[in-house]
């Protein structure tokens, strides 16, 4: 009787549990990876994040070098990813063509050595000096300070912004019966301009604001005549427009 030779039993292939498995962990990566690139991009961080599925076996090969490419062409920033971030937006493109209208009207007319204009966080301001506008220690007008103004009305009429006026001293004191302090000298000076452009000029109240800050936020310490006298000044703030938050809205709205 012949004996019938035993032989291996062939191995079986994967469980098939296994497939599911990579099915499930091929999603999950796909997944994450698509979260991934909705965010800015780190070439390294991404480089490190398909390296570490590689580790485990999850994806095969080298990871491909990522190649930069010039961004095509567009009218929205890369990172307008909020409503907040486009009113921002709009706020500085707004400032920019603000500032660049008082330049060019400053120099049209010949003003730049009587109103200094700078860019600030609060919006533009247009710094007039004291010997300007008054005489010492007095809040009325000279006659070459309405001059001055009634060419700087032409101006805020073309303007929609907001103007804050501010009033400022230096640190000396000042003890009469109209003015007991600086805070009385400096908010007369401010209203006085505002009245002056409503009054004369006829342009709208509910934009303007007068404020005195006596003698606490000087440009330059109080230590000689020079310096004082560059702190005795009359600012014309302008700032935002209403508009601005609404235009800021419609960018982020229609970005793509």
């Amino acid at each position: 009787m012949a004996v019938k030779k035993w032989q291996k039993k062939p191995e079986e292939g994967a469980p098939t549990w296994m497939i599911t498995y990579s099915d499930l962990m091929t999603q999950l990566v796909v997944f994450f990876v698509l979260l991934f690139s909705f965010s800015v991009i780190n070439q390294q961080k991404f480089q490190q994040f398909i390296a570490s599925y590689q580790g485990m076996g999850i994806l095969d090969g080298g990871v491909s070098p990522i190649v930069e490419t010039e961004p095509a062409p567009s009218n929205y920033p890369e990172n307008l990813q909020t409503p907040e971030a486009a009113v921002a937006l709009a706020r500085a493109q707004e400032m920019m063509q603000t500032y660049q209208t008082v330049k060019n009207f400053l120099t049209a007319n010949g003003l730049e050595s009587e109103v200094e204009v700078r860019y600030e966080d609060r919006g533009i301001a247009l710094d007039i000096k004291e010997r300007i506008l008054f005489d010492s220690g007095r809040a009325d007008l000279k006659p070459e300070a309405r001059q001055l103004l009634d060419k700087l009305s032409g101006l805020l009429s073309r303007l929609p912004n907001e103007v804050k006026v501010e009033g400022y001293t230096d640190n000396r004191p000042i003890h009469t019966v109209q003015f007991p302090t600086n805070w009385e000298l400096s908010t007369a000076r401010a209203a006085r301009v505002v009245r002056y452009f409503i009054e004369e000029h006829h342009l709208q109240p509910d934009r303007f604001m007068a404020i005195g800050y006596g003698e606490y936020h000087p440009l330059y310490p109080n230590d000689s005549p020079e310096h004082m006298a560059e702190n005795r000044r009359v600012v014309l703030l302008l700032g935002v427009t209403g508009s601005q938050q609404t235009q800021g809205k419609e960018v982020y709205k229609n970005a793509p």
